[in-house]
């Protein structure tokens, strides 16, 4: 039995959003575009937080400015998963990632409440 391994694999999409340059940017919106893709990009993600949660150092700013950028830059469609994983801890990296993923203001454009 053969094992197939996602392209992109989590750990790809950690070390994009770790690095987090322009480039990595470009390649992080593109698999974003695919819908096929959003397990990977997630399982990314999650990844990503649990390293930045193992770390000795924790960096609360750059995980904040990695939460606003995803949301801004994620498709409606990704905006719940992304809280939901944002809200999967209560470990500091995981709410310096939800500062940033509110900051956004993602989900509510996605899911706009209504003012009656």
């Amino acid at each position: 039995m053969t094992g197939t391994v996602p392209f992109p694999d989590r750990d790809t999409v950690a070390e994009k959003l770790t690095a987090l340059s322009e480039t990595d940017k470009s390649y992080l919106s593109l698999l974003m575009e695919n819908p096929a893709q959003d397990d990977n990009l997630l399982a990314g993600l999650y990844r990503h937080l649990d390293l930045a949660s193992a770390a000795r150092l924790l960096n609360s700013l750059k995980l904040e400015t990695l939460g606003k950028w995803i949301g801004e830059a994620a498709p409606d469609r990704l905006q719940i998963r992304l809280m939901e994983a944002a809200r999967s801890s209560q470990h500091p990296a995981y709410a310096a990632f939800r500062t940033g993923l509110t900051r956004s203001g993602g989900l509510e454009k996605a899911y706009p409440t209504s003012k009656i």
